[in-house]
């Protein structure tokens, strides 16, 4: 009985292939928390313009 094995080339290009769809999806993942954290980042700061305004009225 023979043993069929899958060529080296194929095997490499299947695990740098791996690679590339993972590195594109971190990427992707990256992109997508800090678009989050910018957005966050602006909601969450304080308006300065109330602060100020309401410094005047005690």
């Amino acid at each position: 009985m023979e043993r069929k094995t899958t060529p080296v080339n194929k095997v490499k290009k299947t695990a740098s292939s791996r690679e590339d769809r993972l590195k594109a999806a971190l990427k992707a993942n990256m992109g997508r928390r800090k678009a989050q954290a910018r957005a966050r980042a602006t909601t969450d700061a304080p308006d300065t313009t109330e602060a100020d305004k309401n410094k005047g009225q005690d």
